[in-house]
């Protein structure tokens, strides 16, 4: 069980963090991350860790968007900088084969 933080209304440019914690212990976790849908569309990857040390990350999202991890805490995280309103969608994170409730992002122009 995870449950999931942040996100909001932002205007274009703006940053956002959202964060994902586990009950679990999230170490060896596997594949785990980050996915988005928007109004009308299919979801889609936006960050993921293929393994502990392994990201990949998709490409519109390239060089503004950070996954990141503190196992300590049992948490993921996706740093979103100079968002745009095309980012606009629900967020969920992935873990243990299972989805998170979704957090809304809102970017304004």
């Amino acid at each position: 069980q995870f449950v999931q933080s942040g996100g909001g209304l932002v205007q274009v440019g703006g940053s956002l963090r959202l964060s994902c914690v586990a009950s679990s212990n999230i170490a060896n976790a596997g594949f785990m991350g980050w996915f988005r849908q928007a109004p009308g569309k299919q979801r889609e990857m936006v960050a993921v860790f293929n393994s502990p040390i392994t990201t990949n990350y998709l490409d519109s999202v390239k060089g503004r968007f950070t996954i990141s991890r503190d196992d300590a805490k049992n948490t993921i995280y996706l740093q979103m900088n100079s968002l745009k309103p095309e980012d606009t969608a629900i967020y969920y994170c992935r873990m243990f084969g299972a989805w998170g409730q979704g957090t809304q992002v809102t970017v304004s122009s």
